[in-house]
Order: structure tokens, then C-alpha cells, then sequence
């Protein structure tokens, strides 16, 4: 295409102004924001030019219709208006996923936020003496009821809760740490980077499958200042393998005078194995092996909301709430009513799993899951015009969260075969629903798994499909 033939197209554009002139325009003025409007205008528009200039053939120009325009700046705005935060219906079958905003927070911590978001609170305000008091013990109290620990604080995230923590006892000290045990948590974060953001200096010890006590010992100098043990909660080595047990570390500590700390990571107060489920190491019996310090995630496999507690001796506490970065890690007054609602519920383990939705989901029984997964077929009822097929079939659900790797859940999946359409057109036109179905795609099916679909849900995701099996065609 001719260089004056695009300009001559470019010119047939019509302003701005011209556009908020029209009627349909100025209609939707009366109900939307002017600025969300102008945006919605300048976005087609710069999407109109760009079509132009990409154009090879005048079949590849866009349509310069006024209707047109109108109509792609209608759908615009509706896009502009929703929050990009938005609920999403979890059909992967990963409990704890990342992406998607990990553990959920049970109905008793959301009914809390109603009552206190939007009112003062005591949140560092002691009603005893009537002078400023501190935001921890607000959970302080509960935690050291749950795990038996001397003091606790809480922080952002967990790596917060590691920085600070070597911030305080091992800036410019000596931090020795099994070879084995330098993980990677999500989003690239490394504990090697971490320590060195801590201002400690690590010494590793040991292979990346065997670490003794001698290697630890042996590496005991006059400038260490901790030992440190990091759980692999996501990952784990098998074959010709030697870990130091927390105890061994402990004794091996009081020996030498050093602290020991334990990274959980994704700590947990429940022994999952009493459910059928492998073996983690739980908060408590870290607690009850003496590590001076311990700290772990709020969320995962916990089932609160996003942060980082620290658990450990009183004076090592004391220390780490002194440091001037716990302004910088310290978390707001919603997580902490999050957080203190959520400890609550394990003051009975049953109460917990019922009501938490993470240790639901988690412990959840096969059957349970069939009676769920049932329910949504029947729902969907049958299907027809050849764009698709449906059946129900086993398959294996996840902890997720870097939780628990090897442990596969049986669960019970919907499975979509498709027919006129592709198994990608179809989880892509499900994560276009509103609001957004996120599904497995494996081996050109699409798998929802019932574990993770909330049963207030299971509506949402039928009518979704049953609007998908009646298209004829492609949009």
C-alpha cells in the first residue's frame, strides 16, 4: 500500500472531539466518567492507526465507520471499568496456587472485615492504659498458645520474616547452611539472596545430597553468628541422601553458644498425615525440637492471609521488633485481623479443617469430591451441536504453594473433549467468562477438577459451559 493512500486513510480518522459529539457518546457520558471515556477513545483510535500502518492490502484496513469506532469504544470502556483485581474460579486443581491468589480465607475472617474495615480499631492502642501499644499482640498471644514459642511477631511475607531475622541476629556475621538447602521460593527468590540482602555472610557446607554434623562443626569459626536450616518444601532429594535432623543442629548449637533458626517456609500446625497425607514437619514439633527461631508463611498451607511469622526465643523476638526494618516488613491492620481470625479456628483441629478453606480442600475425601464433581455434570445437563463432550474422570489434584511436591491428591475431574471446537479455543473462551474459569489443558482436553471448584461456584462454571456447548461457531 502507497504511502499517500495511508495518509489519505489517516485523515478519514475522526478526532476526538468529533467522536465525544456523538449522540451514543454523549449517552454514554451521562453514566461513565468523562476521562474513562476520553481513554476508552485515544486507545481505539491509537489501535485504528496501528491497523493502518500494519496494513498490506486495503481487505486488512479496519473498519472507519462511525458505527464502528462507536461500538469498539463501547466494549472498551466496559473493559476499562472492571477492576483489574477479579474474582476467578480455580478449576486447576492446585490448592494453593500462586497465580491465583493462594490459600482462600474462611467465611468467619471475611464476616470480621465487615465489622472492623470500616471502623477505628486498637490496632497499636492499649484500652488498658489508654497509651500506644503494639500492633503484635494482637496475634502474639495466640501464636504462642498454638506452638508452645516463647514470643512471635509477624511480618509481610516470609522472606521478610528471614531477612529481618538475619538482619538482626547475622548482619556481617558468619550464617553456615547446608549446600542442600539453598532453595529457590517463587518468583526467583533465592535464600543466597536473601542472606546477602540480610548482610550476613554464608558459608556452605556439606554436598547438595549429604550434609553431616561434623560439616557443620567443622565450619564453626569465631565470627558465625547462626545455624541455619532451611526445610525443601518444594522439592525434595532422593537416593544416597543425608540431612542433619533439627535436634542434632540444636544440640550441636548449645554446644557452641549459637542460635539455631529454622526456615519452614510454608509452615504448617496440622500433621497432614493423620488424613492420609505425607508427613511435614509442623510449627509445633520445630518448637518442641528447641530452634531458637522459626519462621514460616501466613498463607500456603496455613490458610491465612499473605505474611511472614516469626516464632522463637523472647529475647531473640524482642530484638528482631527493635529492628528499624520492621517499620519497612510490619503488616496492616487487615492482615493482622485476618491472621488473628484465622488462628483462632486451630484452637480446634476439626473446626479448622472444616472452616479453613485450604485444609478443606487439602483434606477433602475422594467421595466427597465424586458427590461435588456429579453434581456439576448433572448441572450442565447434556450438550449438543457436536462443539463438545463432557464426561467425569479420575485424576490427581496438588498442594501447590511449594508445598508438599511429590504428594498427589485423587480427585475427580470434568473433562472436556472437543468436537467442532479446539481444547485451547475452549479454555481460553472459559477464562474469558465472567468471571474467569482457569482450567488444566493436557493432551488437547480440558480438565476441570472439582477440589478446587467452591461449591457456591459450581453454578457459575455449568451455565458457562452450557453457554459454550450451544455456540455453532467461533466468535
Amino acid at each position: 500500500m502507497k504511502k499517500d493512500d495511508r495518509n489519505m486513510i489517516f485523515r478519514q480518522l475522526p478526532s476526538v472531539d468529533y467522536l465525544l459529539e456523538s449522540s451514543v457518546i454523549k449517552g454514554f457520558l451521562l453514566t461513565t466518567p468523562r476521562i474513562l471515556v476520553l481513554r476508552a477513545i485515544h486507545y481505539v483510535l491509537d489501535e485504528v492507526r496501528e491497523r493502518i500502518v500494519r496494513a498490506q492490502t486495503e481487505d486488512e484496513l479496519p473498519d472507519l465507520a462511525l458505527r464502528s469506532l462507536v461500538d469498539q469504544i463501547k466494549k472498551r470502556i466496559i473493559i476499562l471499568s472492571q477492576p483489574s483485581l477479579r474474582q476467578v474460579i480455580n478449576a486447576t486443581g492446585v490448592i494453593v496456587h500462586t497465580n491465583l491468589g493462594r490459600s482462600l480465607l474462611a467465611k468467619r475472617v471475611i464476616s470480621r472485615f465487615n465489622a472492623l474495615a470500616g471502623c477505628y480499631s486498637n490496632l497499636e492502642y492499649d484500652l488498658k492504659t489508654g497509651k500506644r501499644g503494639s500492633r503484635y499482640v494482637h496475634v502474639e498471644d495466640i501464636l504462642m498458645e498454638l506452638t508452645g514459642a516463647e514470643g512471635a511477631m509477624v511480618v509481610n511475607n516470609n522472606a521478610a520474616a528471614v531477612l529481618i531475622t538475619l538482619d538482626t541476629i547475622a548482619k556481617g556475621k558468619e550464617v553456615i547452611i547446608s549446600r542442600g538447602q539453598l532453595v529457590e521460593i517463587g518468583g526467583s527468590f533465592r535464600i543466597p539472596e536473601v542472606m546477602k540482602k540480610s548482610g550476613a555472610r554464608m558459608f556452605e557446607v556439606g554436598t547438595t545430597n549429604k550434609t553431616t554434623i561434623s560439616d557443620y562443626e567443622a565450619a564453626i569459626v569465631s565470627n558465625t553468628a547462626l545455624l541455619l536450616k532451611v526445610h525443601k518444601s518444594n522439592f525434595q532429594t532422593v537416593g544416597f541422601t543425608e540431612e542433619v535432623p533439627l535436634e542434632a543442629l540444636v544440640a550441636l548449637g548449645k554446644k557452641y553458644s549459637l542460635p539455631v533458626m529454622e526456615d519452614l517456609g510454608s509452615g504448617c500446625f496440622i500433621d497432614f498425615s493423620r488424613y492420609g497425607l505425607t508427613k511435614e514437619p509442623t510449627v509445633q514439633d520445630s518448637v518442641e525440637k528447641g530452634a531458637d527461631i522459626i519462621t514460616f508463611s501466613g498463607d500456603k498451607m496455613l490458610g491465612g492471609p499473605q505474611c511472614g511469622i516469626i516464632l522463637g526465643k523472647k529475647e531473640i523476638i524482642s530484638a528482631i521488633k527493635a529492628n528499624q526494618l520492621a517499620r519497612a516488613l510490619r503488616v496492616d491492620k487487615l492482615t493482622i485481623l485476618a491472621l488473628q481470625e484465622t488462628l483462632s479456628l486451630y484452637r480446634n483441629e476439626k473446626k479448622a479443617i472444616q472452616q479453613i478453606p485450604t485444609l478443606r480442600m487439602i483434606c477433602q475425601s475422594y467421595k466427597s469430591v465424586c458427590r461435588k464433581a456429579k453434581k456439576l455434570l448433572d448441572m450442565i445437563g447434556k450438550v449438543g451441536n457436536g462443539t463438545l463432550s463432557i464426561s467425569l474422570c479420575d485424576g490427581f489434584s496438588k498442594v501447590g504453594g511449594g508445598a508438599m511436591p511429590l504428594e498427589e491428591i485423587r480427585s475427580r475431574l470434568l473433562c472436556i473433549s472437543p468436537g467442532k471446537f479446539s481444547a485451547t479455543y475452549i479454555a481460553n473462551a472459559l477464562s474469558g467468562y465472567n468471571p474467569p474459569i482457569i482450567v488444566r489443558l493436557e493432551k488437547d482436553q480440558v480438565f476441570l477438577d472439582a477440589r478446587t471448584i467452591q461449591t457456591k461456584e459450581l453454578k457459575i462454571v455449568a451455565e458457562a459451559i452450557k453457554i459454550l456447548s450451544a455456540k455453532s461457531t467461533i466468535a
